[in-house]
C-alpha cells in the first residue's frame, strides 16, 4: 500500500510538470492535449485517499475495507487506462488542427494582444520563428519584418514598428530559422510519451496492489470464519 501512495504522488506530480510543459501553448492547442495531465493531476489526488482506506483497512484487518480499496483501485486502473488511449490518440491526431490552430492566431497578430502574446511568448522561450519559417510573416506584417521576438537579443527593432519587429534576415545570428510548428509538435509529443510511460508503470504497481488486496481479504476472511 505504500507503493501506491508513492504512485499516487507520481502520478500528481507528473500531471502538473506535463500541464506546466504544455500549458504555454494553451492558444494553439486543444483539450485533447491539456485533457490527459489534468486527469492524470485528479487521478494522482483520488489515488492518495484510496491509499489511505487501505492503508485503514490492512492496519484494522477489515474485509470489506479492503475489497472497497481494491474496487477503487480497479476503477483508476481503468480511468489511467482511457488517459493513455487519450494520450496515444492525440500524439497522432492534433497536429492538423494545431497547424491550422497556429495559422489562425498568427493572422491576428496585428489585431489581439492574446495572440500577440502567445506568438512572442513561443517564439521567445523555443527559439523560433513563424510556423515553418520567419518568411510566414510577410503576409501579417509586411515589409520584411519579423516580430521582435524572432530576433535575437541585441538586435535592434525597426524604428517606430507597432508592435516592435526587426528585419526579416536569413542570417541564423540575427533570427530564428527554425518554424515554431516542429518545435512544438515535438515537445508535446515528447511529454505525451512520458504520460504514456509512467502511466504503464503506475498500472502494474496497481494491479499488484488490487492482487495483494484481495488476497489479504480472503485471508482476513477466512481467519474470521475459522473463530
Amino acid at each position: 500500500i505504500f507503493f501506491i501512495f508513492i504512485s499516487g504522488l507520481a502520478v500528481l506530480i507528473v500531471g502538473a510538470i506535463v500541464l506546466s510543459n504544455v500549458g504555454e501553448f494553451q492558444r494553439f492547442v486543444d483539450s485533447t492535449v491539456l485533457g490527459p495531465p489534468i486527469v492524470l493531476i485528479v487521478v494522482g489526488a483520488i489515488i492518495f485517499l484510496i491509499a489511505s482506506l487501505g492503508c485503514c483497512g490492512a492496519i484494522k484487518e477489515n474485509y470489506y475495507m479492503l475489497i472497497v480499496f481494491a474496487v477503487l483501485l480497479g476503477v483508476i486502473f481503468i480511468m489511467e487506462l482511457a488517459v493513455g488511449i487519450a494520450a496515444s490518440v492525440a500524439k497522432d491526431d492534433f497536429t492538423t488542427a494545431l497547424r491550422s490552430s497556429l495559422e489562425k492566431s498568427m493572422s491576428n497578430y496585428t489585431i489581439t494582444s492574446a495572440d500577440r502574446e502567445s506568438w512572442d511568448g513561443i517564439q521567445k522561450s523555443l527559439k523560433c520563428c513563424g510556423i515553418s519559417n520567419p518568411k510566414g510573416w510577410e503576409k501579417v506584417l509586411g515589409n520584411d519584418q519579423v516580430p521582435i521576438t524572432c530576433c535575437r537579443t541585441g538586435t535592434a527593432p525597426t524604428p517606430s514598428s507597432n508592435p516592435p519587429t526587426c528585419p526579416f534576415s536569413t542570417d541564423q545570428s540575427l533570427v530564428f530559422q527554425e518554424g515554431c510548428y516542429n518545435k512544438i509538435k515535438i515537445k508535446i509529443k515528447d511529454n505525451i510519451i512520458i504520460i504514456m510511460g509512467i502511466g504503464i508503470g503506475i498500472a502494474f504497481i496497481e494491479l499488484a496492489g488490487i492482487v495483494l488486496a484481495v488476497c489479504l481479504a480472503a485471508t482476513i476472511k477466512k481467519e474470521q470464519e475459522e473463530k
